[in-house]
């Protein structure tokens, strides 16, 4: 196995980031309690955790690789796809809105599959998963008003955000 094939620290991380996902979806079916929305929240917020982790370990211990570097993305889509679609499902956030995010998402893993090396995000795709991540996991914990309201304008951005990172990452491409 070559060295950037290598199951790494960090990609044990990343692939770890999976088990919150049942967890998610388990504790938002249906109409949950505000306990079981904690519960969701917990798991979520300690997922998008590792996502910083994953990426730490990677650079400090100089495990990059090009397995992590499409495992991390694909972990990351798969974790927010699931808690996106129960926030609709919740009546929290709007199809459509999730729709961009989930078209952004499918488009460029389509357009990173063809390229011929493997390229890590940049800063826009970063603040992207970002924006994401808090306004998920705003909408998922059982906040008082403002919150909901704070969640509304953080997933509207996430949204602006999956767009505009996802036309500046093929961008380059199309000199």
């Amino acid at each position: 196995m070559t060295a950037s094939k290598q199951l790494t620290t960090a990609t044990w991380i990343t692939l770890s980031r999976m088990l919150a996902i049942p967890l998610v979806l388990y504790f938002l079916s249906g109409d949950p309690t505000a306990s079981q929305r904690w519960w969701a929240f917990g798991a979520f917020a300690i997922a998008a955790g590792t996502d910083w982790l994953d990426g730490y370990v990677a650079r400090r211990f100089n495990q990059v690789s090009d397995l992590g570097k499409l495992l991390d993305p694909l972990v990351d889509k798969l974790l927010t796809i699931a808690a996106l679609l129960c926030l609709i499902e919740l009546q929290i956030f709007a199809a459509w809105g999730v729709f961009l995010i989930v078209a952004r998402e499918i488009a460029i893993t389509a357009w990173r599959s063809s390229q011929t090396s493997v390229s890590g995000a940049n800063l826009w795709g970063k603040l992207k998963t970002v924006s994401q991540m808090l306004a998920i996991g705003l909408a998922i914990a059982p906040l008082p008003e403002p919150w909901p309201l704070v969640a509304q304008w953080a997933f509207w951005l996430a949204v602006v955000l999956s767009v505009v990172s996802g036309v500046i990452y093929v961008w380059p491409s199309r000199d």
